[in-house]
């Protein structure tokens, strides 16, 4: 959810409990008022009624409401002695309803000429049902109204108020360290947005050295350990060639050499990791997988026939993945290879491509491997001297890159699948 919508739905709601709260006080005020009204002008037709009883005598002959708005009936003393004026409400019949309607009613007493008289005045008053309905309506227009000022706030004001935000989780999510553009941090007169757009800045700039720092010491150091290794080898093939060298020599040298050329592929492959997690392959085009896995297994068939392993094929035709072309062919050579080294004569080798999924099953050990710890660096399945322990750790590496995953299972047999 969008900061201005989540800002907004938290907003209608304080709004709408604020609302209630409001309208109920609102009502109770409101009825109070109504009331307080009425029984004012209760209290002054009494007083009118009074005054025209003592000038007119005729008024204490009105006992009832057919003809008017008060009635009254002579009493005796004892039911008047510690009378007070009483409001109630009440219904009476009305005739141009047809209903009963509410009305209020003050029942007092007052004393003319000796003798005393029970006095009962009525008022229409508002149906509160009435009341509630047409508040409830009032306070709905006035919600939706806020409401829709809301939105309109959101929509143009605060939207242009957090444009610069915006701007720069634009700039941040185009923003590359292996291909790095200046950074547009639009001037702004709001100071958080400006000290955000500085910081970041500041921060991207400070990533840029540091990795181009990284970047630039892991290509030395790899070019630095290859080229004496280099010469190491080729001097030790040379003393190897030497015909003065006795029987318990020469192993030695072989043992020697064997271990830099495995020192020499650690040293490319942990470059080539280091390049792939760093980013350094930017280069995207169509790869046709159907191709380059048909290729790979051809090229894998030789080295399988000298280990007595049978390699078998199975891909759908055309199916195109965009990525870098050369990561694509060390993606499928790594895992190729790892099902081959860790294999074992008269075993076997199934590649089937889907358009979801890249599997490869073997043979292999009977038992099955860590699977937590698998796809870690320099973590060999088995003790083979051609294994370095990070050909999985790569295929992993380029796999997130692209956004694809690779699992590892075990039913009997070794399964690799790369999902795309």
């Amino acid at each position: 959810m969008k900061l201005l919508n989540y800002t907004s739905a938290w907003f209608g709601l304080i709004l709408f409990l604020v609302l209630s709260i409001w309208a109920t006080v609102f009502y109770f005020n409101m009825l109070d008022e109504i009331y307080d009204s009425m029984d004012d002008g209760l209290e002054n037709q009494k007083l009118l009624v009074i005054r025209r009883a003592e000038q007119d005598g005729e008024v204490l002959l009105r006992d009832d409401f057919d003809d008017g708005y008060y009635k009254v009936s002579q009493v005796p003393f004892e039911q008047v002695e510690n009378y007070t004026d009483v409001y109630q409400d009440t219904l009476i019949y009305t005739l141009n309803e047809e209903d009963f309607e509410p009305f209020r009613m003050l029942k007092t007493v007052f004393e003319l000429n000796g003798n005393y008289y029970h006095l009962s005045l009525i008022t229409s008053m508002v149906e509160e049902d009435d009341l509630i309905e047409d508040l409830f309506y009032a306070l709905v227009f006035l919600y939706l109204g806020l409401i829709f000022s809301v939105l309109i706030l959101n929509n143009f004001l605060l939207k242009k108020i957090w444009r610069p935000f915006y701007n720069l989780l634009d700039n941040l999510k185009t923003f590359r360290l292996d291909d790095p553009k200046p950074f547009d941090a639009k001037k702004t007169r709001i100071d958080e947005f400006q000290l955000l757009h500085d910081s970041v800045k500041k921060l991207l700039e400070k990533n840029i050295q540091t990795y181009n720092s990284q970047k630039q010491f892991i290509e030395n150091a790899s070019h630095e350990i290859q080229t004496p290794l280099a010469i190491s080898l080729n001097k030790l093939e040379l003393l190897a060639e030497n015909h003065h060298l006795d029987d318990k020599a020469l192993p030695i040298v072989a043992s020697v050499m064997d271990n830099l050329e495995r020192l020499s592929r650690l040293n490319k492959s942990l470059l080539l990791l280091s390049k792939i997690i760093n980013k350094q392959f930017p280069g995207e085009e169509q790869v046709d997988f159907s191709q380059l896995v048909t290729k790979s297994v051809d090229d894998f068939s030789d080295l399988a026939a000298h280990r007595n392993i049978s390699i078998s094929l199975n891909a759908v035709d055309g199916h195109l993945i965009r990525m870098n072309p050369d990561l694509a062919a060390v993606m499928v050579t790594n895992l190729l290879k790892n099902a081959l080294v860790h294999n074992h004569s008269g075993g076997w080798v199934d590649v089937i491509l889907t358009k979801e999924s890249l599997t490869v099953e073997n043979s292999g050990q009977a038992t099955p491997l860590n699977k937590e710890k698998i796809f870690e660096r320099l973590e060999k399945g088995s003790s083979s001297p051609q294994s370095n322990g990070l050909g999985l750790s790569i295929v992993r590496a380029i796999a997130e890159l692209y956004g694809f995953s690779i699992d590892y299972a075990f039913q009997d047999k070794h399964i690799m699948k790369l999902r795309f």
